[in-house]
Parts: structure tokens; C-alpha cells; sequence
């Protein structure tokens, strides 16, 4: 039977009984199939050393197969008969995560908040997951009062950052060797020795710099083969421009230097544009130069340029098209900007101690493109979450949106309670403006870049997980 609930949408319920999970094909497993986003499992099961743990990952598991939600009621103390004992072991998961679980032996009674949205997308999106309209069910309509009553779940603020550290750091090196071993993977069938790369002193060609010696590390090939290029321009600062000089000596690749003001200078001539004008014209020119030089750089010396920016710039648009938005391959594409700046911290903690003072000076130094002078005293002022909004709000808009295609005033909502204490509803408004604005018009950027390896469960490749019309 597949009760729907004719007023909540998303929300049909089907019922299994005990050892209906234990089985090599639980009844769960159809009545997902058949619509419903909701597994109850009324049991008896006995404890004996050891059971929960297994129970548990049953739970757990069948949710993640089924992309549903499973609440299993369990017998509790008191109800134990002969030979055997009960707990009241219960538990609530949604899609393989424990939402809630009791302390055995005190029959206690659990509750948690079930994202019915969440479950939909997700089934939407897994192609593995085919319902089956052919199956025989009794279909009974329902209709529950709505209440009103506080979201007890937990709203994680930062999505793509683990908060323990532990499980943080573990993240942080699976990342960086999927960066490495997609990079070294593709120097490898190119048969290229060589890569060149923009270094800027900021977080994302930081980032591109330790994945890039990684990879001629597991090559075996001298690290004096990446050429590391850094071009000065009309805002960049002394201190990234020391810091991209400090961190090319300490990581032993080869360094070079091209100024691109007086190019800069005469194709704006040349095109008739005031260089007194400091507008998008005047800052895409210096982006462009950049990109320029760094591919002619790869013809010259047989190099395979490597790309440096992220997934946050991807989804706000916040690149130069066909300027640093090109590469030959772009190994942060997949990687959001809360989490680059982990990537960086955790080198520099494993790294020796000149390396580590860099590494921990870049992350102390705003977010910048450095494409506007500096100020009077010679500090960034083109600072970029001044202009677009703080990235761990886009990143948190990211995560949600594309992940679970959640709609706007669900994000807002989501964002309040998440990000409670540190940003009002109006400031949380004007930024999930700005965010859906540019995500929507930069498609036609996301649609033409480099190829890039894929770490996490979110990207914007248009050749693998986002496909959008521009």
C-alpha cells in the first residue's frame, strides 16, 4: 500500500515490517520505486552484542539505495519475552545519513526534520534511480493538518568544509591527490615534461602552483620543468607580488617575470580606450595580456598551461572570458573557494617552515583580481567579496542550489537559520540576488572551458553534471 499525502508535496509513505529489512530485497526497495520518499519499518528486533551497529548500517544503507527517508521503531525495554530482550533501538536517516538515533535501553522517544525536497532532487537527478509504474499498488490518499514548529535540523553554514578537523584534513589530501593524479594523468598521455602557470601570490594559482609540484613529484620529472610565470600589472601590490617570488624559490621551479603594463598600455591605444578609464575595459585587458602570454609561454616551451581558477569564480562568473577563465587544463574547476583556502592551510601545516610562513601569509591576504592600482598606501583596494558578497554565502547558495536545486526562497530560508548571528535576512537577501543574477547570465563562460578533474558531488562541467542552455 502507497499512502500520498495530497497536501505536503514529495511526501507518499509505504510500510515494511522487521526482518523486511534483512532480506536480500527488502520490500522498501519497491516501494521506493512505486513513489514513496518515506520507509516506516515497525519492528521486534531482539539485542544481542553487537546487533546495533549492524542494524544501524541496514538503516543507514537501505536509505542511501532507496533515496529515501526510513524511520524504524524498535520494541523496547519491558516488551522482552523468553529468551530474548529489547532495546527501542530508533532510528531516523535520510539518503545513508543518521538524522537520529536512541539510546538503547531507555525507550526513548526520537524526532527529526525530513527535507522531502532534498530526497526529490535527488532521485531527479540519479539516473540509476527508475521508478517502476508497472508495479501493483493500492494507492490511499491522506491529508495531514500543518503544523507550525522551529527547524531542529542543523543547517551546515559551509557544506564543502568539513567542521571536524580531523575528517577536514582527510578531505584536504583526498582533494589535492585527485588534483594531482587528474593532472598527472594528463601529462602523462600528452607525453608533455614541461607546464607553465600564471602565479598571482593570491589562494587559486597557490593552490594550482602545490597540485602542479605534486604531480611532477609522482612523475618523477624535475620540478625545474614547471615554469612559473609571474606578470605584474597596474594593481598588483608588493606583498603577492614578493609572496609569488618567495613561494617559486622555496618550491624549486623555474621563475620568470613579464610585466604587462606597456602592453597594456599600447593596446589600449590601440583600441582607443583612456587608460585613465578604469572601468571593465581597462581591467579585462590586463586579464587577457595575462592569458596571452601564458599560452604563447606553453607553444614556446612545449608546456601544457595549467589553469587556475575555481569553482565559485565559475558559478559567479567572476572570470575574464577567454582570459583567466582559459587554460589547458584547470585543476581548482572543481574546487569552491571556502575550501581552496583549506586545501592551502593544510599544505602549509605539512610543509617546512620558510614554505608555511608563505603559504600562511597568502591566506592572510584579501581576495583579489588586482586589476584596479592600489591605494594610497599601496595596499589592495579591488577587493572581490566587496563586490560580489562574501563567497562562504555563494558557496553555501552553490551547494544547495546546484546540489539539490532547492528554489529561491527555500536558500533564503536555509541561510537565515544557517548563517544565524552572522549575516540579517536583509544582507542574506541582497546576496542571494546577486547570486542568482550571475549565476543564471555566466552559463556562456561554464559552457566552452577546459577540461578539469572532478572532487566532490558538486560541478559545473558542461561536458559532465551541468548542462545548461547559455
Amino acid at each position: 500500500i502507497l499512502f500520498n499525502c495530497v497536501n505536503f508535496e514529495n511526501f507518499s509513505f509505504a510500510i515494511e515490517i522487521c526482518e523486511d529489512l534483512w532480506v536480500p530485497n527488502p520490500p522498501s526497495t519497491s516501494h521506493a520505486l512505486a513513489g514513496a520518499t518515506v520507509i516506516a519499518n515497525l519492528s521486534a528486533s531482539d539485542e544481542t552484542t553487537g546487533k546495533d551497529i549492524y542494524r544501524t548500517g541496514l538503516v543507514s544503507g537501505q536509505s542511501a539505495r532507496t533515496l529515501s527517508a526510513y524511520i524504524y521503531a524498535d520494541a523496547g525495554e519491558g516488551e522482552s519475552t523468553t529468551d530474548l530482550v529489547f532495546a527501542g533501538h530508533n532510528i531516523i536517516a535520510e539518503n545513508g545519513n543518521i538524522l537520529s538515533q536512541s539510546k538503547r535501553f531507555e525507550n526513548q522517544t526520537i524526532y527529526a526534520d525530513i527535507d522531502l525536497d532534498r530526497l526529490a532532487a535527488e532521485r531527479a537527478k540519479m539516473t540509476t534511480f527508475i521508478p517502476d509504474e508497472e508495479l501493483s499498488y493500492e494507492e490511499v490518499e491522506v491529508e495531514l493538518e500543518p503544523i507550525d514548529f522551529e527547524v531542529e535540523r542543523v543547517i551546515d553554514n559551509a557544506p564543502f568544509v568539513p567542521s571536524n578537523t580531523n575528517e577536514r584534513e582527510k578531505r584536504c589530501e583526498e582533494i589535492l591527490s585527485i588534483q594531482t593524479m587528474g593532472l598527472k594523468k594528463r601529462l602523462e598521455h600528452t607525453n608533455c615534461k614541461n607546464a607553465v602557470i600564471g602565479i598571482s601570490g593570491g589562494l587559486d594559482s597557490t593552490l594550482a602552483l602545490l597540485v602542479t609540484v605534486r604531480a611532477f613529484d609522482a612523475l618523477n620529472i624535475d620540478r625545474s620543468n614547471i615554469i612559473a610565470v609571474t606578470m605584474p600589472g597596474f594593481g598588483t601590490t608588493d606583498r603577492t607580488y614578493n609572496n609569488a617570488i618567495d613561494l617559486m624559490k622555496s618550491l624549486g621551479v623555474t621563475i620568470k617575470e613579464i610585466s604587462i603594463k606597456d602592453a597594456c598600455v599600447q593596446h589600449m591605444k590601440d583600441i582607443e580606450h583612456d587608460e585613465a578609464v578604469k572601468d571593465i575595459t581597462y581591467e579585462n585587458t590586463q586579464a587577457r595580456e595575462r592569458t596571452q602570454i601564458l599560452f604563447d609561454m606553453a607553444n614556446k616551451h612545449n608546456c601544457l598551461l595549467v589553469g587556475t581558477g575555481d569553482l565559485s569564480e565559475l558559478a559567479m562568473g567572476w572570470c575574464t572570458y577567454n582570459g583567466d577563465h582559459m587554460s589547458m587544463y584547470g585543476v581548482n574547476a572543481s574546487v569552491p573557494k571556502t575550501l581552496v583556502r583549506y586545501l592551502v592551510d593544510y599544505v602549509a601545516k605539512i610543509s617546512d617552515e620558510k614554505t608555511k610562513a608563505i603559504l600562511l601569509d597568502v591566506l592572510d591576504t584579501p581576495v583579489s583580481p588586482e586589476l584596479l592600482p592600489p591605494d594610497s598606501d599601496g595596499k589592495i583596494a579591488q577587493k572581490t567579496e566587496d563586490n560580489i558578497g562574501p563567497y562562504e554565502l555563494h558557496d553555501f547558495f552553490l551547494y544547495n542550489f546546484v546540489r539539490f536545486g532547492f528554489e529561491k526562497d527555500k536558500l533564503r530560508r536555509l541561510a537565515i537559520k544557517a548563517f544565524d548571528g552572522v549575516y540579517d535576512s536583509a544582507t542574506i537577501e541582497k546576496w542571494l540576488g546577486v547570486f542568482m543574477k550571475r549565476f543564471f547570465i555566466s552559463q556562456f563562460k561554464r559552457s566552452c572551458i577546459p577540461d578539469s578533474p572532478k572532487v566532490g558531488s558538486v560541478s559545473l562541467s558542461p561536458r559532465g553534471d551541468w548542462r545548461m542552455p547559455s
